[in-house]
């Protein structure tokens, strides 16, 4: 047999999946910081605002000056709270969230220079972890980071958290279902739970999965809306209902750790999107005579991050119960006869 296109990738070390990682800690910890600027100013242009505009041209300093008061504010735990799942819950949210990035392409395979010292060759991967089950990963790191808000709402003695630790549970196992029914029905078509086969199968047919699989492709957003706590799916932390849910009693870094978790999980959902359903990465995607492939699929994971912006800015939170109502009655039954029609298209 010849050689394959994985025999002729270069060898990957575990240096480079070292420095792999450490750039997914360093560049998504930035970004997710970047990403609470970029919705204030988008929620604010489509309020007719200005958002942050003193600290810094344009406001941009707003993000270190949100850093410094993160890091400095005083760290206060309630007297009756359980100190030790009290602390260690927002270090779940934030780990499972870059956990589950390890198997996702970030950013594109680069090797370092060899001018620099020590690390000069070095292979640095598209994927931290290239695992051929690397949907079903995601996935379930996605769903173990429920563990966090639900630990911290019943570890803090507050009614309010207590309400927010339920509507964790409720809500994120709930549509974890959906999430998977509706990422099953690619999954059939592709037979395959490796992110790279999934990119490859879209090329090789040509047509992105969102238009072989469209009801699955709405389902994924919705459910992914869910999964992510935002608007308007947002009821964990409801200023209105629950005053701020499972996080009513976190301060300073402890609570920026939620946050830092929940806009990485964004950014996971719209990677997964744009590689499942929109056509991932072609590095044959010319312009000019230059690969614009990578430059296409930023535009596309940074239209889904904008999609949930705009979303936010547009529609009114939901009820608990029409939550449930939606999940069950109306998703549910529509990703299993997706999935049963997938199938009979299959065997046929």
């Amino acid at each position: 047999m010849g050689e394959t296109v994985v025999d002729l990738l270069p060898e990957v070390t575990w240096v480079g999946v070292l420095i792999k990682a450490v750039l997914i800690l360093a560049i998504i910890s930035a970004l997710a910081g970047f990403g609470t600027f970029i919705e204030r100013k988008v929620l604010a242009f489509m309020q007719r605002r200005l958002g942050p505009m003193h600290v810094g041209p344009y406001g941009l300093l707003q993000i270190a000056a949100d850093g410094i008061k993160l890091f400095t504010k005083e760290d206060i735990i309630p007297q009756n709270a359980n100190k030790f799942i009290f602390k260690i819950a927002p270090v779940i949210t934030a780990a499972t969230a870059f956990i589950a990035l390890s198997a996702v392409p970030v950013f594109p395979d680069f090797t370092i220079p060899e001018f620099i010292p020590v690390l000069g060759g070095v292979f640095v991967p598209s994927i931290a972890s290239d695992l051929n089950i690397g949907i079903l990963f995601v996935l379930g790191m996605m769903a173990a980071g429920l563990y966090g808000p639900l630990l911290a709402g019943m570890s803090q003695a507050n009614k309010w958290g207590i309400i927010g630790a339920a509507r964790t549970a409720v809500q994120f196992l709930s549509y974890e279902v959906v999430t998977g029914l509706s990422i099953l029905a690619p999954i059939m078509l592709v037979g395959s739970l490796s992110f790279v086969d999934f990119n490859n199968y879209q090329h090789d047919e040509g047509v992105w999965m969102m238009f072989y699989q469209p009801v699955a492709f709405v389902l994924f957003l919705i459910a992914g809306f869910a999964e992510t706590n935002r608007t308007p799916f947002d009821l964990l932390e409801h200023e209105a209902e629950v005053v701020s849910g499972y996080a009513t009693e976190y301060s300073g870094m402890r609570w920026g750790m939620f946050f830092i978790g929940e806009y990485a999980n964004m950014i996971t959902i719209s990677v997964i999107a744009s590689i499942v359903f929109m056509g991932g990465y072609n590095p044959e995607t010319m312009l000019f005579g230059f690969s614009i492939g990578w430059l296409l699929i930023m535009l596309k994971i940074a239209f889904f991050f904008f999609l949930m912006l705009w979303v936010r800015a547009s529609w009114p939170h939901i009820r608990p119960d029409q939550l449930m109502w939606l999940c069950w009655k109306v998703l549910m039954p529509l990703a299993l006869i997706n999935i049963l029609i997938t199938a009979l298209v299959v065997m046929v």
